[in-house]
């Protein structure tokens, strides 16, 4: 059972979590904070020691309930091949997905913390070398189990279709636009098809 400050700071989380990733880092004051989840800045201060310790736990917060959500889907399938298909499947409806958490926290975050704020932009390099990294290991159990040729560099795709997927985010939140997202994950298919599958 989880005690009081556990939940308080867990409250704190689901609210504040979408405000900076919507926001940014400098963007968002802790009177936002407070007016949202209608704390005292002293209850907070109770919780997270400052402003920077709150973002990267919100950070952390919405990053690990999309990670969950991923491997979630790719539960529908134990075949690696299927796996790469089943991350494309994921991001092609990403986008109202990740609109009710105030975007992408990937992208968002990346962005506004690499001129604002260096402990940040590290915790988010950290989670695209580890989706990377799971990406890869898909691709080189693909190998392992006979579906992906062997000529397959891992990582070098695992970042590719990482870039591509990052690409197109940015592509359909600044224009507003399904079709870049859509497209892309059309396009990540047909790479998987021709270059990756045997």
């Amino acid at each position: 059972m989880k005690t009081k400050a556990e939940l308080t700071s867990e409250y704190i989380l689901e609210i504040a979590a979408p405000i900076f990733n919507k926001n940014g880092y400098a963007a968002t004051s802790m009177r936002d904070i407070t007016e949202a989840t209608s704390l005292t800045k002293g209850a907070i201060y109770g919780n997270f020691k400052n402003k920077e310790e709150l973002a990267i736990a919100a950070f952390k917060f919405t990053v690990k309930s999309l990670m969950k959500d991923i491997s979630k889907h790719l539960e529908l399938s134990n075949s690696p091949i299927q796996k790469l298909f089943l991350i494309s499947d994921f991001y092609r409806n990403y986008y109202p997905y990740s609109k009710k958490n105030g975007g992408c926290p990937v992208l968002n975050i990346g962005v506004d913390a690499n001129n604002q704020n260096s402990l940040l932009l590290k915790k988010v390099k950290e989670v695209i070398e580890k989706i990377q990294d799971q990406v890869a290991t898909i691709i080189e159990n693909g190998i392992e189990a006979g579906e992906i040729s062997t000529k397959v560099n891992a990582m070098q795709y695992a970042k590719r279709l990482d870039t591509m997927i990052q690409g197109a985010i940015f592509m359909t939140y600044t224009m507003d636009d399904e079709h870049y997202m859509k497209d892309t994950m059309n396009q990540i298919d047909q790479m998987i098809h021709n270059e990756l599958k045997i």
